[in-house]
């Protein structure tokens, strides 16, 4: 297992992993169902939703087999399918200089992408300090539709 530790700065409420060749991720990827599920796909790219619009904890964890489920450790948990063709993946929030963003490398293939957040409810305004926190886990695996696992309470 190989982690990478970032500290994102969540413009607009969200981040990116995307393959390095992708386009990435625009405005149409964040329907209604993609921001209720707090997670936005495209080709090569996800969106991860977050609940504040300041620097957040993230983790990335490149696993070699599906990891074991934690949810009670998190308060929103959702899977989706990666692609990479380039083996460089982009971690980055969504208003950076993608050129200087942080890069891992990746063997190029189809990634299974376990997305989870915790510590929303210490998040009493979105600008102020709070323990929310997030993790994207890849594992190889065959293409799946977006699903959320554990849904945040409202």
């Amino acid at each position: 297992m190989a982690s990478h530790a970032f500290q994102l700065f969540a413009d607009y409420f969200q981040f990116y992993v995307q393959d390095e060749q992708a386009r990435g991720i625009d405005g149409d990827a964040w329907s209604r169902e993609a921001s209720e599920r707090m997670l936005a796909i495209a080709p090569g790219a996800i969106g991860v939703g977050t609940v504040r619009n300041v620097m957040i904890p993230v983790i990335v964890e490149i696993l070699e087999a599906e990891p074991a489920p934690d949810f009670e450790n998190w308060d929103q948990v959702t899977e989706c399918s990666l692609s990479t063709a380039s083996g460089r993946l982009i971690v980055a929030g969504c208003a950076d200089y993608f050129p200087d963003a942080a890069r891992i490398d990746i063997a190029p293939g189809t990634y299974h992408a376990r997305v989870s957040g915790g510590g929303f409810s210490s998040v009493v305004k979105e600008w102020e300090d709070a323990d929310d926190r997030y993790r994207v886990q890849l594992w190889p695996g065959s293409a799946i539709e977006p699903r959320v696992l554990k849904s945040r309470a409202k």
